[in-house]
């Protein structure tokens, strides 16, 4: 395994089954903790009796606190993806008192940070190969938090019509879902290929990215709405 993708067992001092004076809160935020670590390493598959000697505690401790596998799995959707987003992303992308292109870097920078994280990129992972519900509810999420509201200020930056006037496209959430793919990417190959990737370079990396992405899409954003107008135009549009 490369060095870069190790990741370290918890320590005897913080497995929930090695302190009997834990409180039960306690004792289930470390079991929980350490699903989060367990999945991330061997994806959902996993089986919880594995789990089980790896936290130190019973089998039938651990199903005392999750009752069924699904609930552990809830739980950690809800620790690693819904804990870990941010409210302040989407002040940031409708505050229209600043430039669309430092609201644009100033998110997709901080929203790497979350993404370029071992747990939350191999997970993610894990939970497409599985065919589990979690990426669909991330980016359901994603969807109307981010990538809708990012569609209507590039729109009002660029004084196309509004999402009223016009209902957001497909189109344009593809255009932006491709910056999330460059991230997305970015943590694949540092934590499933091992490739060195440190957060300082891909924020410049990311930047590029994201100027190239300001420079083209203009010009096809112009088009696609000058082609609805056409259509709008044609005999039954």
């Amino acid at each position: 395994m490369p060095k870069s993708l190790a990741h370290p067992s918890s320590t005897p001092a913080e497995r929930p089954g090695r302190n009997p004076r834990l409180r039960p809160e306690e004792r289930e935020r470390l079991i929980l903790r350490g699903a989060v670590s367990y999945f991330a390493d061997v994806g959902f598959g996993g089986d919880l009796r594995e789990l089980a000697k790896r936290l130190g505690i019973t089998h039938s401790l651990l199903f005392r606190y999750f009752p069924t596998k699904d609930s552990l799995i809830e739980r950690v959707y809800q620790e690693v993806f819904v804990g870990r987003w941010n409210p302040y992303w989407e002040i940031m992308i409708e505050d229209r008192s600043i430039l669309f292109r430092t609201r644009l870097v100033s998110f997709y920078k901080d929203y790497a940070k979350t993404i370029l994280d071992r747990e939350w990129i191999r997970i993610f992972m894990y939970a497409g190969l599985k065919g589990s519900n979690i990426n669909e509810r991330f980016l359901s999420m994603l969807r109307e938090r981010i990538l809708v509201p990012l569609c209507r200020e590039m729109r009002h930056d660029m004084k196309l019509p509004s999402a009223e006037e016009v209902p957001i496209t497909d189109f344009e959430l593809e255009l932006f879902v491709g910056n999330n793919s460059r991230i997305v990417y970015m943590a694949i190959r540092k934590w499933v290929y091992g490739l060195d990737l440190s957060i300082e370079r891909a924020d410049d990396i990311l930047e590029t990215t994201l100027d190239v992405f300001l420079t083209g899409v203009r010009p096809v954003l112009t088009a696609h709405f000058k082609a609805l107008e056409l259509a709008k135009k044609q005999p039954g549009g």
